[in-house]
């Protein structure tokens, strides 16, 4: 058939043509941005689950939906070597900018802006030259005294007061959206709960919506003992049966082709139901096959296409950021774990590669802080990566 109609489209964050399986989480956050509109309490939101489960692609859409309602809205990617500072500084600076027209003092947005500019500076070292220091971009002069203290929790909890005041002002809200937030360094993470906490008692407008692997609860409850009761925690996992033939019927049909009934049954064996590997089989499928009805020889000849092209953009890409010992742990985990890829002990991995515990906690260390395994519950190890464990075992080299 042809490619360029090809309505598939596997990426990392980007929007599948058919968002299926999501209604529910949609849902629960249309409830979450009325009820703060009306002035009622409500907590943060929390996505977690493995790569490839379409986190990044249902924040998006989240934010979408907050922008759909006049809210004022900033998106970060959290990056475990980077202060939140600038990012936030330039998240706040943009959903202000989105609020600032709709507001009738002007004078009060410029002076919530001076305290953003001022927020973001404080990262700046004293002793920098002028041409070092960064600069925000906004048009208004620093704040003195205000979010400026140096300290993380202290300075958060003021920017994100004053910048709720704003949208309030104006019966409106701002959503902080934050990807890959398990990565967020531990001061900043703990400043986060405060400032969360903080502008939940006040019934400010102003919510945090975060993204991350299936440990952040785990790294929020480390940081402050109460996260369990302020965030609302939503768990994005594999689409079931009927959403997995939905994100592939409904574009094919807007192409006027469908599938038989035996090729959604091997192309669901096939991705098991994550959303990215729907996308990935769905569009070497469409690509091999001859014509509509797409049938399940299709599917046969399209797997190993589809495979290969995992192989080296989803699996290998990977793999290849882990030094020789990680690999070394990692191939241990997946035989432990087999096909299905179950969390291991971390004291069988260390029985099965002949060494002591302690000797193996760097190589953990360093797999947990690039993202490819998880500590899925204490002495336990697990990929972040879906069937990551089986491109292991056909892969032992």
């Amino acid at each position: 058939m042809d490619p360029v109609r090809n309505p598939y489209a596997p990426g990392a964050g980007q929007r599948p043509p058919e968002l299926a399986g999501r209604d529910g989480e949609l849902s629960a956050f249309d409830v979450v941005l009325e009820r703060i509109a009306r002035g009622r309490p409500e907590r943060s939101l929390v996505l977690t689950g493995l790569r490839g489960v379409g986190k990044t692609v249902l924040l998006n859409q989240l934010r979408s939906a907050a922008i759909a309602r006049g809210w004022g809205t900033g998106k970060i990617e959290a990056r475990p070597e980077q202060s939140l500072r600038r990012p936030v500084s330039s998240a706040l600076h943009m959903a202000l900018r989105e609020l600032g027209p709709r507001h009738g003092d002007q004078e009060s947005v410029a002076e919530v802006l001076g305290v953003v500019k001022a927020f973001a500076q404080r990262v700046n070292p004293a002793e920098a030259k002028v041409r070092d220091r960064w600069q925000p971009g906004i048009d208004v002069p620093a704040a003195s005294g205000r979010a400026d203290s140096g300290d993380m929790e202290i300075d958060l909890v003021e920017l994100l007061t004053d910048a709720a005041g704003v949208a309030a002002d104006i019966g409106s809200g701002i959503a902080l959206f934050i990807d890959e937030m398990q990565d967020i360094q531990p001061d900043d993470v703990s400043a986060i709960c405060a400032a969360c906490h903080e502008l939940s008692q006040q019934g400010a407008p102003l919510i945090v919506v975060g993204a991350g692997l299936p440990h952040l609860p785990a790294v929020l409850s480390a940081s402050k003992s109460y996260s369990e009761r302020l965030f609302r925690y939503l768990r994005i996992d594999r689409l079931d049966r009927e959403a997995a033939d939905r994100a592939l019927l409904a574009p094919a049909e807007r192409e006027d082709v469908t599938f038989e009934p035996d090729a959604l049954d091997a192309l669901y064996d096939a991705a098991d139901g994550y959303p990215y590997f729907v996308q990935a089989y769905g569009k070497v499928t469409w690509d091999v096959a001859a014509s509509s009805p797409i049938t399940a020889a299709d599917v046969v000849m399209a797997a190993p296409v589809a495979e290969a092209e995992l192989a080296v953009g989803f699996f290998g890409s990977r793999y290849d950021r882990a030094t020789p010992a990680e690999r070394e742990y990692m191939h241990a985990m997946a035989e432990l774990g087999g096909d299905a890829g179950a969390a291991v002990a971390t004291s069988e991995v260390a029985v099965a590669l002949g060494r002591k515990p302690a000797s193996l906690s760097p190589a953990r260390d360093s797999l947990i802080k690039k993202g490819l395994v998880y500590s899925a519950e204490r002495g336990q190890i697990a990929f972040t990566v879906p069937h990551f464990g089986r491109y292991l075992l056909r892969h032992p080299d």
